[in-house]
């Protein structure tokens, strides 16, 4: 009997060995083939314009915060600054 115990424990502590050695494989299938009809749309040239000048306005916006809080601009006078900064070319 103890012979036999032994050797289950044996067999359950590999078999537990093995599985956490064995790398998980995840399988995912294909919900559609490729083609024309369902591929993504290239980006159109106003939309890159687009999204160039909201980067634009962004990097503007960030550089005139920066300059409003190294000259320690509050209330009123930081948002006039801010408004000038933003609408100067």
């Amino acid at each position: 009997m103890r012979v036999a115990l032994g050797a289950s424990a044996l067999l359950l502590g590999l078999s537990v060995v093995v599985i956490t050695a064995t790398p998980s494989q995840t399988i995912t299938p294909s919900t559609a083939p490729a083609t024309a009809q369902n591929a993504a749309p290239a980006a159109t040239p106003a939309a890159l314009a687009a999204a160039d000048d909201a980067a634009a306005k962004h990097a503007k916006r960030t550089a005139c915060l920066t300059e409003a809080k190294a000259r320690k601009l509050v209330g009123t006078e930081k948002n006039a600054f801010l408004k000038g900064c933003i609408d100067a070319p």
